[in-house]
């Protein structure tokens, strides 16, 4: 619902300014096709075998990643295919570890982090510095979140510096809808998450939410010291892109990326030192300072996701990675065939491939 608001008033703005080839342009889907979409969605429970003829039967596991993540495991004929989807962490701020598949006779692995470690620098330690340095700017600190996961997390960490008296009292906005109903799935399912109750209620009254476009422009005319936590985490579309528009070409204003930057995205762009970011059409000078926080990505490193195969029985009959970029499956796929002996493809798009069951 929240990515169908966004598009609708993307569509609506390009029509309004023009920037578009497209007459009149038109969202990728609206309300109206998320809502039908919903009434075809069912709720399952995790590690509960469900039946779909008298030779399937699949089940899904907890994966750590997000909440409500988890890896499927989908038995035919006997034989077991198992879906990682996401890994999540091992230590995760939320997040209890992922559980790990027992067997697979075929495997489809994600490889987002296939060719990284996840570095060991101190979250904390970089949000106090640049906190710090905000307030002495007199500037914006702006972070582009994932509405799901990483904005609680950023939530958390940040009520527990304030708590702890290690960061000022600077305002915090989040500006996400999408991630405030997120919050409320976190009250809902606690069994799913590590944070206690009286904790998840003291972090989530401590930062002030953004409700209306309105008070979007309220905030940005602000002239306080503040922090702005919106969506989207790559930046490519959301409510952050209007933060960026007013404040991008401004030296005190800081950016902090929070997770993973894929290629094509504005996020990767600024990542990689763009001068000018291309927003609704129109080039904006960048003068922010643009900083990078990669231990917070809810994705396992090569590490974990070797990790995640340890407790294998037996050999798979076949591995497949998917979802990495070409240097991280081709990095994990030789790490995996020098660690386990495994035969390991890399999957292709409309790739076909016969198995008999």
């Amino acid at each position: 619902m929240d990515n169908a608001k966004i598009n609708e008033e993307d569509a609506e703005l390009a029509n309004k300014e023009n920037y578009t080839k497209h007459h009149p342009a038109l969202p990728f889907y609206t309300i109206e096709d998320a809502e039908r979409t919903l009434k075809m969605f069912s709720p399952a429970e995790k590690d509960k075998w469900y039946t779909l003829s008298e030779h399937i039967k699949y089940r899904f596991k907890y994966n750590g990643h997000i909440i409500g993540a988890t890896f499927i495991e989908l038995e035919i004929f006997g034989e077991m295919f198992v879906f990682s989807g996401d890994i999540g962490r091992q230590e995760d701020l939320l997040l209890r570890p992922p559980q790990k598949p027992q067997r697979a006779d075929y495997l489809f692995l994600e490889s987002t982090y296939g060719n990284k470690l996840h570095p060991k620098d101190s979250v904390s330690e970089k949000l106090i510095e640049l906190i710090n340095k905000t307030v002495h700017n007199k500037g914006v600190l702006i972070i582009p979140s994932f509405a799901v996961e990483r904005l609680q997390t950023l939530m958390f960490l940040l009520w527990k510096l304030y708590n702890e008296h290690r960061i000022p009292n600077i305002p915090i906005f989040r500006n996400s809808p999408m991630g405030d109903n997120v919050l409320g799935v976190f009250e809902r399912f606690a069994a799913w998450h590590k944070i206690p109750p009286d904790e998840f209620f003291a972090m989530k009254h401590r930062i002030n939410i953004i409700a209306s476009y309105k008070e979007t422009w309220e905030i940005i005319d602000d002239p306080r010291p503040k922090i702005v936590i919106a969506g989207s985490g790559m930046v490519t579309g959301g409510r952050v892109l209007t933060y960026l528009k007013q404040l991008v070409d401004k030296k005190n204003t800081s950016i902090l990326l929070v997770g993973y930057q894929a290629q094509g995205t504005r996020g990767r762009q600024l990542l990689e030192g763009a001068h000018e970011l291309k927003i609704y059409g129109k080039y904006y000078d960048v003068n922010a300072e643009v900083h990078h926080i990669e231990s917070l990505s809810a994705h396992a490193d090569q590490v974990g996701i070797l990790d995640w195969l340890s407790e294998l029985k037996n050999t798979p009959k076949h591995t497949f990675l998917i979802h990495g970029e070409p240097t991280a499956l081709q990095t994990l796929k030789v790490k995996i065939q020098d660690t386990f002996s495994w035969e390991v493809t890399i999957a292709k798009h409309n790739q076909v491939l016969e198995i008999s069951v």
